[in-house]
C-alpha cells in the first residue's frame, strides 16, 4: 500500500507560516522605529536652530552634528543591548544543554508538564515531549521554557547596522527640507515634510502590527509636532536672548 504523502498546508491569505516572521517583523519595526526617531530628533534641532538664526552654516553644522551623533548613539545602544540580549541566550542554552546531559528524565518530566499545562492530555502530552526530544531535544526544551530558538539567536552587529541606517535615513529628510528652501519658508516647508513622513511611518508600523492605522498616525503626528513646537519655542527665546 503506498504510503500517504502530508498535505501542504497553505496559509490563509495575509498569514505567513514562517517560523521567523515574529523575528523579521521585529527587525522591521525596529527600522520603522529607528527612522522615525531620526526624522523627530533631526527636525527638531534644525527648526530650533533655524527659529534662532537664519545663517545656513549654523543650521547645517547643527543638523549634520545631531544626524552623526542620533545615528553613532542608536548603532551603540542597539550593539549594548542586543549583545547582553545574545549573551543571556548563550547562558540560558549552556545551561539547558548541561540539564539535558545530567538530568535528561527531568528535562522530560518538565517538558511534559508544559505541555500538559498547555491543554494537551498527560498521555500525549508525554508522547509529544518524547517525540520532540527523540527529534531535537535542545532546540524542543529551548523553545518551551525558553522561547529562544538556538538556531536564530540576536546579532548585535545586524541591529546596530540597521538602527543606525534606518536612524540616517530618517534624519536626512528634515535635514535637506531644512536647507533646500529660502529662510522664509524654512520652517514652514520642514515641519510640513516632517509630518508627512511621520504620518507615513505611523501608517507603516500599524500595518505590520496589525494595529489601528489613524490612531497610529495621529499618535505619531501629534508626537513629532509637540517636538518640533517646543525645540523652535526653545530656539526663538534663545535666540532673543542672545
Amino acid at each position: 500500500m503506498a504510503e500517504l504523502e502530508s498535505p501542504e498546508v497553505v496559509p490563509h491569505e495575509g498569514e505567513a507560516h514562517d517560523a521567523a516572521i515574529g523575528s523579521r517583523l521585529n527587525w522591521l519595526r525596529a527600522a520603522v522605529l529607528g527612522a522615525n526617531d531620526g526624522i523627530v530628533s533631526t527636525a527638531g534641532i534644525v527648526i530650533g536652530v533655524a527659529a534662532a538664526t537664519s545663517e545656513r552654516s549654523a543650521i547645517v553644522t547643527a543638523g549634520v552634528a545631531g544626524l552623526a551623533a542620533g545615528a553613532m548613539s542608536m548603532a551603540a545602544g542597539e550593539y549594548v543591548s542586543v549583545s547582553t540580549q545574545r549573551d543571556t541566550e548563550k547562558a540560558l542554552l549552556a545551561k539547558e544543554r548541561r540539564e539535558l546531559r545530567e538530568m535528561p528524565e527531568q528535562e522530560l518530566d518538565e517538558l511534559t508538564e508544559i505541555y500538559a499545562g498547555k491543554g494537551l492530555t498527560p498521555e500525549l502530552a508525554r508522547e509529544v515531549a518524547v517525540q520532540l526530544t527523540e527529534h531535537d531535544a535542545l532546540g524542543a526544551h529551548a523553545e518551551a521554557e525558553l522561547g529562544i530558538d538556538p538556531n536564530d539567536l540576536t546579532n548585535p552587529w545586524h541591529a546596530a547596522w540597521a538602527s543606525m541606517s534606518a536612524f540616517t535615513v530618517g534624519a536626512l529628510l528634515p535635514l535637506i527640507a531644512i536647507l533646500l528652501p529660502p529662510p522664509g519658508g524654512r520652517v514652514a516647508i520642514t515641519a510640513g515634510a516632517v509630518v508627512v513622513a511621520l504620518a507615513a511611518t505611523g501608517w507603516v508600523s500599524a500595518q505590520l502590527g496589525g494595529a489601528p492605522r489613524q490612531r497610529a498616525v495621529l499618535r505619531n503626528v501629534a508626537g513629532g509636532v509637540l517636538a518640533m513646537a517646543v525645540t523652535y519655542g526653545i530656539g526663538a527665546l534663545v535666540g532673543t536672548q542672545l
